[in-house]
């Protein structure tokens, strides 16, 4: 079998079964990413890879990795708007923050204490990648859950939004120290300037933006663009190209280019692109991210890992197993404190631990760059994997028997004609509408 062959048989492969378990899986209450996670661990050096002939192709799926994590990057920050950012309120925020420092520096001390000759660096960066809360998986629970344009979910989205932010920022200046070569004090010094030069551009970008809608100026540029431009889905390539030139502005930085991504999605808004041409390049971006590169990611995610060579060092399968059960209880624990700390019922708080526990996509975009890059052996990458599959695996079970109560609750003040009986600290105010912001 030549290489172009086998590399043909495993992109069919995991494209398709990802595809198809991804979908058996939502049928169950689970995120679909579960599922294709799995049909990549099947398909890999762990179990088939061998036996099918394929397990020597994970190198060949480098630069569609790439590709694939810069979609799902953009994707992430499409489904952020400024202007939710700047409506989160204090609650949702010190929320959002609280769920990614508890477990970021306590994930840090469980590696060290397992891993105690791993640099500084390396334990850092486990930590930070169990520490984001997914702002996609959560989306998807809360409409299964059916509290998707509640205002109990629109303040978990808000929280996962600070938490996203937070993590993403971060890991860009930990990643600028990692690669410089100054001392630390330095190192930390020129990453925070740079990320605050990155982050005061995007600012001035989305200011200038607003300023031009207020003086009416950028609709008309917008019309002018619409009536002139004749190729076919030019908006769809203009969105690429500004998410690829804010990628390679901040990899030109320094930074990884994943801050790029994910910070230019958040300038693509129904405003700054029209109403009409903002949602005709969400459905183009939607379909196309959807139906290969999200599906390929989370496969190729599974596909290169593991977890035959891992469970041969026991130190790895200790440490794999506390950072699963830390984890869980950091994020559940952290999140029901906080949110009962500002007066929410026992039901209320548990049901957004549990829902606030899951991982996803950005933290294993990080992971995957960290492998690239050599930061992260395949044993390292394999239990942060294992980590996003176990927790976003038991994070609907959890919250179910606790949603179910206030779905009950929900449903009841709908049919009575009030708002639901939900903790007086949420915000007074809904998410948008499923099909008017792209939610990965």
């Amino acid at each position: 079998m030549n290489a172009t062959t086998e590399f043909l048989i495993a992109l069919f492969l995991l494209l398709a079964l990802a595809v198809i378990v991804g979908e058996i899986f939502t049928r169950f209450g689970q995120a679909a990413l579960v599922g294709q996670l799995l049909v990549g661990v099947l398909l890999g050096p762990s179990l088939l890879g061998p036996f099918l002939g394929i397990a020597s192709t994970p190198s060949d799926f480098t630069g569609i990795q790439t590709i694939a994590t810069f979609f799902i990057l953009l994707m992430a920050g499409l489904a952020v708007s400024p202007e939710q950012i700047w409506d989160t309120g204090l609650s949702a925020a010190l929320l959002g923050i609280a769920i990614f420092l508890v477990p970021f520096l306590g994930g840090a001390a469980v590696v060290h204490v397992l891993y105690p000759s791993w640099s500084t660096t390396k334990q850092l960066f486990v930590a930070m990648t169990i520490s984001i809360t997914a702002l996609p998986v959560l989306a998807i629970m809360l409409r299964e859950f059916r509290l998707m344009k509640t205002r109990f979910g629109t303040f978990l989205l808000n929280a996962s939004v600070i938490n996203e932010l937070a993590a993403v920022t971060a890991f860009a200046i930990l990643l600028n120290i990692t690669a410089s070569g100054a001392s630390s004090m330095d190192a930390i010094a020129i990453s925070v300037v740079t990320v605050g030069l990155f982050l005061a551009s995007i600012l001035a970008i989305h200011m200038l933006l607003r300023a031009l809608r207020a003086l009416r100026l950028w609709d008309r540029l917008v019309n002018r663009f619409r009536e002139t431009w004749r190729s076919r889905d030019a908006g769809f390539a203009l969105l690429i190209c500004i998410g690829l030139g804010a990628a390679l502005y901040s990899q030109f930085l320094g930074l990884t280019f994943v801050l790029g991504a994910f910070y230019s999605g958040l300038l693509v808004t129904p405003e700054s692109a029209g109403a009409r041409e903002h949602r005709s390049v969400s459905f183009l971006f939607e379909a196309i991210s959807w139906g290969f590169f999200i599906p390929l990611f989370f496969a190729l995610v599974g596909f290169s890992t593991d977890f035959a060579g891992l469970f041969t060092d026991p130190l790895a399968v200790v440490l794999f197993a506390s950072l699963c059960l830390f984890a869980v209880m950091a994020k559940v624990g952290m999140g029901a404190l906080v949110t009962r700390s500002l007066g929410w019922s026992r039901q209320e708080s548990l049901a957004a631990g549990w829902l606030l526990s899951s991982r996803g996509a950005v933290e294993l975009a990080m992971a995957t760059i960290l492998l690239t890059d050599g930061i992260f052996d395949v044993p390292t990458y394999t239990i942060v994997a294992g980590v996003g599959l176990v927790t976003t695996f038991l994070s609907p079970i959890g919250a179910r028997p606790f949603v179910r109560g206030l779905t009950d609750e929900r449903l009841t003040a709908e049919s009575a004609g009030h708002q639901p009986p939900v903790g007086s600290s949420l915000p007074p105010r809904s998410v948008l509408p499923d099909d008017e912001r792209p939610i990965v």
